[in-house]
């Protein structure tokens, strides 16, 4: 089992606090495995192990139903003691109520809680009533380059080789444990991609027509790092003699990112200092989503760069915009509390350079401004802008 640090010491660092701790993020990105990382640590720190209580719930076990109370019942059968207990909960969205089911746990026994899930009924307004201020929320993502990285350790190739195949093949953990031809790695992320269409969105929202739902995921896909609307969207549907409202095409936009397939990010207007509600643009919870749909193109890797900077930025807890300063676009405006920086992803150096440069230098602050880039000559700055290698700025965490 290969350890994903970044999550491990954030488990560490909420352990025993009473809070329920949701790990929330797509199927097969990993959340099962860093509850089995969990358990281990568990141990080796010295809890006993008929006081680590770990569940899976699938809906094929459960298909005749399993109430909240069943649930609450079954594990409390499993606490003999006043001792600490731990509650390793995996794909708990599949129990109707099991917030209630949790809360209870939470205030009447002594326990520590973890749960997993990976569709839009883990994030339900239940929530909200059961576990107000009772819980956090800590997203998981599929590998990191710095985690493929681990993963291939035993591979001989160096890391810039190694980004290269992290750019076509993702970062799903069952592709990097292996050593698959491209065609091979897409059938498994296709599989995983239906097992999320079908099983979290078409059949919990009754979608009759799936091929215009198939339709509008597949514009999405196209798209990726493009700002468009739900309106943009209709208006495309129409020219291909498709039918399809703007509430529609809204519900299955937030179906998607409800099921983490796609994540919103939301443009901010750097003068007037306000977030923006429209022409926002969506990214894939991996690159792979898009090869293994339409086939490896590098003529579309320029999106994708911008979709794995998206994601690392993520990972290291900022919140990110797209930047709008008058007429000019600024890939990523970046913020943390106080820290705020300035990112463009651009494939290549210098043609594209120019223009990348001209709009970060428009903004007349002093927060730091990157360009990053697969060129092999991306060092150093100019007037200010830093110019990182898109591996560098993968593994290095002073960005």
């Amino acid at each position: 089992m290969i350890i994903r640090p970044h999550y491990m010491n954030m488990l560490k660092t909420y352990r025993d606090v009473p809070l329920v701790k949701i790990l929330a993020g797509i199927r097969r990105c990993g959340k099962s495995t860093i509850l089995d990382m969990l358990r281990e640590d568990l141990l080796e720190s010295g809890v006993a192990a008929d006081h680590i209580i770990g569940m899976r719930y699938t809906s094929e076990d459960f298909e005749d139903g399993m109430t909240d109370k069943d649930m609450y019942r079954e594990i409390k059968e499993q606490i003999s003691d006043e001792g600490r207990y731990y509650l390793l909960l995996d794909e708990v969205q599949e129990i109707d109520g099991w917030e209630k089911a949790v809360n209870s746990l939470l205030e009447n026994a002594n326990t520590d809680i973890y749960v997993t899930g990976s569709n839009s009924k883990l994030m339900s307004s239940e929530i909200s009533t059961y576990l107000t201020g009772r819980y956090i929320s800590i997203p998981i993502y599929t590998l990191s380059f710095a985690e493929y990285l681990e993963f291939k350790k035993s591979d001989s190739r160096s890391p810039r080789e190694l980004l290269n195949e992290y750019l076509r093949l993702g970062g799903f953990p069952i592709v990097a444990l292996g050593n698959f031809e491209e065609h091979s790695a897409y059938q498994i992320v296709e599989g995983i991609y239906h097992s999320v269409i079908t099983n979290d969105i078409v059949k919990r929202h009754n979608i009759m027509n799936f091929d215009l739902f198939n339709r509008v995921v597949k514009y999405i896909i196209e798209n990726v790092g493009k700002t468009f609307s739900a309106n943009t969207i209709v208006k495309f549907l129409k020219s291909e003699r498709r039918s399809l409202s703007i509430e529609a095409v809204y519900n299955y936009l937030n179906w998607l990112e409800k099921a983490f397939v796609i994540y919103r990010c939301q443009r901010y207007d750097l003068q007037g200092k306000s977030v923006l509600k429209t022409q926002e643009k969506f990214y894939l919870a991996d690159v792979s989503l898009k090869y293994c749909m339409m086939g490896f193109n590098p003529k579309s890797i320029a999106a994708m760069l911008e979709n794995i900077v998206y994601f690392e930025l993520r990972r290291r807890g900022y919140e990110i915009y797209i930047g709008k300063n008058g007429t000019k676009e600024i890939d990523f405006v970046v913020v943390r509390r106080d820290e705020r920086m300035y990112v463009q992803v651009c494939r290549t150096l210098p043609e594209e350079s120019d223009r990348e440069i001209a709009n970060l230098l428009a903004i007349k602050d002093h927060y730091p401004k990157y360009v990053v880039t697969l060129d092999e000559w991306a060092t150093g700055n100019i007037n200010g802008v830093k110019m990182v290698h898109l591996a560098d700025f993968l593994q290095s965490d002073q960005y």
